[in-house]
């Protein structure tokens, strides 16, 4: 994974010959976030601040809601080094939060009706920045489902091509390392049914309308009652809540591609 220094890195370049004209002193500020939010990010912003010498406080914690106005960090050190770490350090805390306060409210939208149903990410992440946005997730009580592609088999439409039928394909997952899960799309209720007969862990009704998916699970739950359902596809904070009630698990790619991010400033004292 891309460690933070990276990010700093990028961002300071060859030195901040901004910073550089401002005088050699040291002082102290304090980081305050604009909008009610889910917070993530604050390890990751106090590390970043460590990294020119500072000392950062969290004076939160990552996953718990705050109000507009709230000070979460109070960092102290070199000027210079406060100012040179602003924006790598914000930029993690605007991004991370955004994600965790849209999973958090995707949550509370399917939770009113439906006190099991899990709301989980997907691999629609930013090339390089995907271990802070799974985290972000888990922070807004979200499951980050699977992170790379080696932790579970996930059989999707192109995989059931090229293997030639749902049956087929699932013969084929049956090879794999036992440790692994198994999730397959599907497109049917009858594929459902076959994959669930056969053993997947996890049917994916993708782009279905909440009431097929319904429809589908209560099919599944017939031949395999340990079988999850999970609804995918287009599923966002304007109509996850018409999940609640139909899968097990509901997967939103608009957590990390879509979500807006948290507004945050840093003042100096």
């Amino acid at each position: 994974m891309v460690g933070l220094e990276h990010f700093l890195r990028e961002d300071m370049g060859r030195g901040d010959v901004t910073a550089s004209l401002i005088p050699d002193v040291n002082g102290r500020a304090s980081i305050v976030c604009e909008e009610d939010a889910t917070m993530a990010g604050l390890e990751e912003a106090c590390e970043i601040f460590s990294m020119v010498g500072a000392d950062a406080t969290a004076l939160v914690k990552d996953g718990t809601h705050i109000r507009a106005g709230t000070r979460v960090i109070s960092v102290s050190g070199s000027v210079r080094g406060l100012l040179s770490a602003e924006r790598t350090a914000l930029n993690f805390l605007m991004k991370m939060s955004g994600i965790a306060t849209a999973t958090s409210a995707a949550t509370e939208l399917l939770r009113e009706k439906d006190q099991d149903i899990l709301v989980c990410g997907t691999r629609k992440t930013t090339p390089g920045f995907r271990e802070y946005e799974k985290k972000a997730i888990r922070l807004g009580g979200g499951a980050e489902h699977r992170f790379g592609l080696d932790d579970m088999v996930l059989i999707k439409d192109n995989h059931i091509k090229a293997c030639g039928s749902v049956r087929s394909a699932m013969e084929r997952a049956s090879k794999a390392p036992f440790n692994l899960k198994i999730e397959i799309e599907v497109s049917s209720i009858e594929d459902a049914e076959t994959a669930a007969e056969m053993g997947a862990d996890i049917i994916m009704a993708d782009n279905m309308k909440p009431a097929d998916v319904k429809k589908l699970r209560a099919a599944v739950r017939k031949k395999n009652p340990r079988a999850l359902v999970e609804a995918s596809g287009n599923i966002t904070l304007a109509n996850v809540a018409k999940y609640a009630g139909c899968a097990d698990l509901v997967s939103m790619g608009s957590l990390t591609h879509s979500s807006g991010s948290i507004q945050f400033s840093m003042d100096l004292d």
